[in-house]
């Protein structure tokens, strides 16, 4: 699952406690009605339904949202009756975005039990809140990107406190309810770990089990994340020196690198050939494009055996391979299918960005994450959304199966351990050679059905160390057979 953190995109805007629902009784309400639908990335018909839930729980008699829910239903008859909820990353991204995963991670799953994509209030089709790419936006230097970002801002209508982890773990009990599951299961990606962590502790009652893949910690804060994001790069060039053909075309990366770095943070004029249009493009490589489009390719150790490549052929002038690989991120999040910018933003204003001190950013400060830890906070002024109290984490009871890459510049094993001293049933798995998502990858699908099956087993899930690490990229052909 490509759970990916909005924190690439959103760099790449600048770079190219027992809470009880509210509303009626399950009785007094009839369920919502289903259609047959097809949608992206699922093969054959599915179904779609809306939950309506209150904008403001406190207000529940006033304007209401429509919750958007795919139910991919299980393949045999006679079906267990704990469905597995599926929590997308981001903040920003939709249930309804990452359907793929059926033919992947949940294809096992999916035998013996129903497949519910909810789409978190202000994402994908439950109202996403969003901002249009403006025209020639990848031209566009940082103060005129800055400037749209802030318009965009000032011209929602969106009443942006509404849209708190706290009230999206509210609406998935709405959908369990309208939709007459008794206890549930939970599948949680990057951000979607938060939000499954907040719905067990909110409603202990309603939750079976839980699978999390890449473990976000009970205290962590988005976009101070410099410890991990640096971890990571620094093993990417360990791994490289280790390796006899990447060492030899690029004995002197991590010099290479720093150099990039640094004339990166003055700006750099380029004029190359635009490679998605391959007509004449200027534009300036500054510090923030450079370091986003950095960290966003540590996501997949894939990508990121493609980076010495990269650095490589920038540090001797050619940027064009560099630039085509910063375009991916580079669009604002209007497409479809694409991350919900105001719905992060939002969630990560009210919730992370008041818990950013300077011991933190002290703490967390590293080259790739200090753009974004920097902008920030002057944005969610813009937002003006109040600040959501941190509460102390309590004791998670359901069994809780937790999934780590050890390569993961994000949510890093050692997030996992932080979110494991709060459960009483975990188990923790970490995987040598994977980066920020591991259930869809070699015995991910088989394991996540094991668990299911008996979520209070213990796991045997040395079949996950056999996952290869990739080959590395030593030249442009691509990476080595």
């Amino acid at each position: 699952m490509k759970t990916r953190s909005i924190l690439s995109a959103l760099l790449a805007l600048f770079v190219a406690g027992g809470a009880q629902a509210a509303g009626a009784t399950d009785a007094a309400r009839p369920p919502p009605a289903a259609r047959s639908c097809h949608l992206p990335g699922a093969e054959g018909a599915l179904r779609c339904l809306t939950v309506p839930v209150p904008l403001d729980y406190t207000r529940p008699a006033a304007a209401g949202i429509r919750i958007h829910v795919t139910v991919a239903p299980a393949f045999r008859e006679g079906a267990r009756p704990d469905p597995l909820f599926v929590l997308a990353g981001g903040p920003g991204q939709a249930g309804s975005d990452v359907l793929s995963t059926l033919t992947t991670a949940f294809k096992r799953v999916r035998a013996t039990r129903d497949i519910v994509f909810i789409d978190q209030r202000g994402t994908g089709l439950s109202g996403k809140l969003d901002c249009e790419s403006p025209p020639g936006h990848e031209t566009m230097s940082e103060a005129e990107q800055e400037a749209a970002i802030r318009r965009c801002i000032r011209t929602s209508r969106a009443p942006f406190a509404a849209y708190t982890t706290a009230n999206a773990a509210r609406d998935l009990e709405e959908v369990r309810r309208a939709l007459g599951y008794g206890k549930v299961n939970l599948f949680g990606g990057s951000y979607g770990t938060r939000l499954g962590q907040a719905y067990a502790r909110a409603f202990p009652g309603s939750v079976r089990a839980l699978i999390l893949d890449g473990v976000a910690a009970p205290d962590q804060v988005i976009p101070a994340g410099g410890r991990d994001g640096q971890a990571a790069l620094d093993k990417l060039f360990e791994h490289c020196t280790r390796d006899a053909g990447c060492n030899k075309a690029y004995p002197n990366l991590r010099t290479e690198f720093e150099s990039l770095a640094a004339r990166t943070d003055a700006g750099i004029k380029l004029a190359i050939t635009d490679p998605r249009t391959a007509q004449p493009l200027n534009v300036t490589m500054s510090g923030a494009r450079f370091a986003g489009t950095v960290h966003s390719i540590l996501y997949s150790p894939a990508d990121a055996r493609r980076l010495p490549f990269l650095v490589h052929s920038a540090y001797r002038g050619r940027w064009e391979p560099f630039v085509a690989r910063q375009n991916l991120m580079g669009d604002f999040a209007g497409d479809e299918g694409g991350m919900a910018f105001l719905l992060h933003m939002a969630v990560v204003c009210a919730e992370d960005v008041p818990r950013m001190t300077p011991a933190l950013l002290k703490d967390e400060d590293a080259l790739i994450t200090r753009p974004l830890a920097q902008r920030m906070p002057a944005l969610c002024k813009e937002m003006n959304v109040p600040a959501v109290p941190y509460v102390a984490p309590t004791m998670i009871e359901a069994p809780a199966l937790l999934l780590s890459g050890a390569l993961d510049p994000v949510t890093a094993p050692r997030r996992a351990e932080a979110a494991a001293r709060y459960m009483k049933h975990a188990q923790h798995v970490v995987v040598p050679n994977v980066g920020h998502g591991v259930s869809q990858l070699g015995c991910a699908p088989r394991l996540l059905r094991a668990f299911l099956d008996q979520p209070g087993a213990a796991l045997d899930a040395k079949c996950l160390d056999e996952i290869p690490p990739p080959t590395f990229q030593l030249g442009s052909a691509g990476p080595q057979p």
